[in-house]
């Protein structure tokens, strides 16, 4: 049993499942209009083009993740989008998720960035692609 790739798979399906539910939560619960009038108040510039560019790129990496395809690109905009609400919005509020710290938002960020380190695994549409193109290789 290659227990390597059921953890690759774990890790991705969970990073891909909280992407896409907080992607669809920007435009279903937040809105776009209040994800825009959060990064305005942030400082985050072109709040307008990047709020809804922020939750759909949460979606399709989400995504992407599930199916472990362009896995390390998805998880590298996951690790950068966690990445950014944490230096933004987290960081000065300590640690604990519970009183809006970085706690949570730093635990994406570090499995978005040992999935971009480390690839989809054995479990994943980018396994066979890379496996078939080392094949050709030899």
């Amino acid at each position: 049993m290659n227990t390597n790739a059921i953890a690759l798979l774990l890790l991705r399906l969970a990073l891909g499942a909280t992407l896409i539910a907080h992607g669809i939560q920007k435009f279903t619960v937040t809105t776009i209009a209040g994800v825009e009038e959060m990064f305005v108040g942030l400082g985050i510039p072109a709040a307008a083009i990047a709020a809804p560019v922020v939750a759909s790129l949460e979606i399709v990496a989400g995504v992407l993740l599930v199916i472990g395809l362009a896995t390390r690109i998805a998880a590298a905009i996951g690790a950068v989008i966690a990445l950014v609400a944490l230096f933004t919005v987290h960081l000065s509020a300590g640690f604990f998720a519970g009183d809006d710290g970085y706690e949570f938002v730093l635990l994406l960020a570090v499995v978005g960035i040992a999935l971009a380190l480390t690839g989809p695994g054995a479990f994943s549409v980018d396994g066979p692609i890379r496996n078939k193109r080392r094949t050709r290789r030899a």
